[in-house]
């Protein structure tokens, strides 16, 4: 194809994306109650009370994770159009791999948020043992509500990186090699990434991100290692 009809076809995908993208956002909309009883589970331990200090929070709050939870509804379709477009630039040993690495990018998703949502008594405990005395902790509930979403997706977005480690390896970009003897260099870019991308907290979740992070790493080496024999 010409390089508009690679535009035209780009657009076509992307209106498909925003469209499945706004139907499960209508879904997440009448889920945002018990999402949001969810969220605020991880509070019960921490004598910690949410409030409205506005208007339209509530609204606001309901909006925003009506959006979060109508991308990761709509996420098989988005990942099936990203797929669709590339395809034809891929050859075929590149597109078996496609599919086995998107299912590990879901599953490695999934458990940094799981992950994120058992850290999130001890990063909001530690970070409430810092209120002065005499000061009652009332937490607005918009910013609770974006500091445990951002927390989440954190988590989750953290954990791909093994899986570009592993692409980056496979198109000759890196090598075993080259990343086992810059092994300082990758535990300072994983600290580093892991205390930017964490809100707030630079103690649990910064350390806990971080350890994962490299355990990832080394295993994904290993099987660099293994794979390019």
């Amino acid at each position: 194809m010409s390089l508009l009809e690679h535009l035209e076809e780009l657009r076509s995908r992307i209106i498909v994306i925003a469209i499945a993208v706004l139907l499960a956002a209508v879904a997440g909309f009448f889920l945002a109650d018990p999402i949001i009883a969810l969220l605020r589970a991880p509070l019960a331990d921490t004598g910690a009370e949410l409030i409205q200090t506005g208007v339209g929070e509530a609204f606001g709050v309901t909006i925003q994770l009506a959006l979060v939870t109508g991308i990761a509804f709509a996420m098989p379709v988005i990942l099936y159009e990203i797929w669709a477009f590339v395809t034809p630039g891929l050859t075929r040993p590149e597109r078996r791999l496609v599919w086995p690495l998107l299912g590990v990018a879901v599953v490695l998703f999934a458990a940094g948020v799981a992950l994120g949502y058992l850290l999130i008594p001890l990063a909001v405990g530690f970070l409430l043992d810092f209120s002065i005395e005499g000061v009652e902790p009332l937490l607005g509930l918009g910013d609770y509500i974006g500091f445990v979403t951002t927390f989440l997706l954190a988590f989750g977005i953290a954990l791909q990186f093994p899986v570009i480690l592993y692409l980056l390896t496979r198109v000759g970009i890196l090598s075993y090699g080259f990343l086992s003897r810059r092994r300082r260099w990758v535990i300072l870019l994983i600290a580093l990434f892991a205390i930017v991308i964490t809100p707030g907290d630079i103690v649990i979740g910064s350390f806990t991100l971080a350890l994962v992070m490299y355990g990832l790493f080394e295993v994904t080496l290993q099987l660099i290692r293994l794979m390019g024999r």
